[in-house]
Formats: structure tokens, sequence, C-alpha cells
């Protein structure tokens, strides 16, 4: 059973497969003391089918040996660029599936800001699964959603981190035409309970319950895009992504996910027929699509991918770009997160400390969390000898 082969939580990453596959309804999702989920089996349902574990993708992981290529691009359309995380790619590709009478499923926040998989059918809605949220959605029973609108011969994307395709994937079992897959240069995944305690923290420095939440608003541009919360008393919290106290946690990688910091599905050989993201580095690499207003990276996996692009692309300003060259200011497409040392303490006093002190005793900045703050706000320079002594001296003198 699925319990018995993953007794380590360095491996489950909570794709849900296991819970999707089972034909008696034995299998949950239970959250542990930090507030992620995992699989419990009641074993009075339980019919020893062992389906939980064939579809683990951690088991029974699909070597992949694509070679994609790599593309910088922006949406033509500004209004949906300003509202989007980077380039505002996501929408365009969405629209196309919904223009062909397909459903879109990605992450949106619910009724009590908790993130989970649920899906839309029409353009109006997609502002619900536009922009990042950076924290571990709930897939539910969205596989099962999937395969249902799949079989009934209608075009799906689903849009999630790498190891969520890898569940999808592993559960549908089979190849279907009418499926797109997109997943995106995941950093790693933090505690829906850590945000959920953030969002407590917050409504109750306001006075009010919060009404609208964003994560990457652009007002002081894209490289420094600041969280957003308005309540209901139209208080608005607004602060940039290196003085948030959520994001100052979550970049120094104390409130991820186990299985995050040994990411089974990190790699350029993805499951995905697109993958989404940043393209930090861009005024570097091709500085001519550097506005500050946001710039999509683009890996182009299959035959799939590439055909939808190629549909899409009118609508877009875009350039080929060397993928190892893009690939040098987006590591994470590549490496897991660094464990951090404090994470245990973090983790131990979440319900001890208010939220500022929690994160002010453990994510106090060292000169080099400073320094890495500083390379990611400059969009993550290839640091030489030279430049970090540079950097060092800039530090320094503040």
């Amino acid at each position: 059973m699925i319990n018995e082969v993953l007794k380590s939580k360095n491996l489950c990453m909570g794709c849900h497969a296991c819970i999707n596959v089972c034909p008696r309804s034995c299998i949950s999702m239970k959250a542990d003391k930090e507030g992620f989920l995992y699989p419990t089996v009641d074993y009075s349902l339980c019919i020893k089918c062992n389906k939980c574990v064939t579809v683990c993708p951690i088991i029974n992981k699909i070597e992949m040996d694509n070679n994609p290529v790599a593309y910088s691009c922006i949406n033509n359309d500004n209004t949906i660029r300003l509202d989007s995380s980077s380039g505002g790619i996501f929408t365009l590709i969405a629209e196309k599936v919904i223009d062909s009478g397909g459903v879109v499923f990605g992450a949106r926040f619910n009724d009590e800001f908790e993130v989970e998989h649920s899906f839309v059918e029409t353009k109006e809605r997609l502002c619900k699964l536009r922009g990042s949220k950076y924290v571990q959605s709930k897939i539910g029973d969205s596989y099962k959603r999937v395969k249902e609108f799949l079989n009934s011969g209608r075009e799906v994307l689903f849009i999630g981190t790498p190891c969520q395709i890898a569940g999808l994937l592993s559960y549908l079992g089979q190849s279907y035409r009418n499926l797109l897959t997109v997943d995106i240069i995941c950093h790693g995944v933090p505690s829906p309970y850590v945000w959920s305690k953030y969002v407590e923290f917050r409504e109750t420095e306001a006075g009010a319950p919060v009404q609208r939440i964003s994560f990457r608003r652009k007002d002081e541009g894209w490289k420094k895009y600041s969280v957003s919360f308005l309540f209901k008393n139209n208080k608005e919290y607004r602060q940039n992504l290196s003085k948030d106290i959520y994001m100052k946690a979550f970049l120094q990688d104390i409130s991820l996910r186990l299985s995050c910091y040994d990411c089974r599905f990190k790699g350029m050989s993805r499951q995905s027929d697109i993958t989404l993201g940043d393209f930090w580095g861009i005024q570097y690499v091709l500085p001519e699509m550097d506005d500050d207003m946001g710039t999509s990276l683009i890996f182009i996996n299959s035959d799939t991918g590439q055909e939808l692009f190629e549909e899409i692309k009118y609508k877009m300003s875009y350039l080929k770009v060397d993928i190892a060259e893009a690939v040098k200011f987006n590591l994470a497409a590549i490496e897991s997160s660094k464990y951090n040392p404090k994470r245990d303490g973090f983790m131990a006093e979440k319900d001890v400390l208010p939220f500022d002190k929690l994160v002010s005793k453990y994510c106090t900045d060292s000169l080099f969390t400073r320094m890495k703050i500083k390379v990611k706000s400059d969009i993550k320079i290839v640091l030489t000898k030279t430049k970090m002594i540079d950097i060092v001296k800039s530090i320094i003198d503040k």
C-alpha cells in the first residue's frame, strides 16, 4: 500500500494521484502538523488492488528524453500582461483552448483564500486562474474531472507544478490528443497552513477580513513585484517581495514541503507539453525585450506544445533563445531549493509566535541572504568574482 511504500515524507509531493485512482475511495489526504497533505489509507476498505502504488509518479517515474526549445514571449495585450505574473502567455494558451470549446484547469483562491485546483470554461473566469499563488494547491478530484472531460471529447488544458503534471499523466495512464499540459518553473511549494497563519495575521493587523489578494502586483515594476491584500474595510496592505514577511520566508526556503528540497521533476526533459516561467535575466540575454512589465520564458517540450505555440504566436512578441543561456538565470528549472537548517524551528514555533515575530526570529537576513535577495531582485545575475565583490561592498556600505 501507498503508506508502506512512501514511508519518507521526503518522497511524497502530495500530487493526489493515489486518491484519484483508488476504486474504493479508501485513501484520503490528511494534513500533517506542518500543514502539508499526505495520503492516509483506511485499511478496512482497502481491497489491496495496488493501484495506488502503480500510479505513484515517484515510485514509477517516467524518464523523458526530449529536447525542448526556448522562447522569450510577451503578450501583445498590455492589460492582460499587467494582470499576469510575467508576460501574460498563460492567458493566450487558455483562450485558445476555450475558443475550441475546451476546459482550463489551474490553481485559484477559494472563498477562504485557500489555494485549490479548479476549472473554468469561459474567458471571463480566467482571471481566477491568472497570476502566481505561492502556496501548494489542493488537487482534490481534479484528475477525475479531467478524465471525464477528455473522454467526452472536449479539449483540456491543465496547468500545475511539474509534480502535479506527473501525477495527472500517471493517473490517466494513456495519451490523449485533446489534452494540453503546462507546468511552471517551480521554486518549491510553501505550507498551506503557514499561508493561513499569514492571512490571519494580516486580517488581525487590518482589523477586517480580506477580500482580494495578489502575489504579483507590478506597481514597482515586474522585478520588484509586490504582495497586495485588500480588506473589506477598504484598507490595503502592499509590500514588495524583499520586505513582505511571507515572501521572506518563502525566498529563504524555510516553509517549503520536504520533497521540494530533493525534487524528482527538475530538469530540461519534462513531461509537460509547455513550461512557463518568468524570464529572469532577460535584460542580459535579450535586453530589447525588457521593459520591466514582465517577460515569459517558455520551453516547448512536445509536438503538441509546438502546434499550440504556432497557433497563438501572432498574438505575442517573441524571440527564440538559447535554452542553456536562459537557464543560467533561471536555475529553479534544474535545481531544487536548498534545505534551510532553521526550518524545524520555524515549523515548531509557527503556532507559538505571532507571524511577524516568527519570521523575525528564523528569517533574519544574514549577509549571504541579503546578497541572495539582491541578486534575485536584480534578476539573478550570473556572478563573476568581480561582481560578487561589488555586491558585497554595496551591501556593506548600506
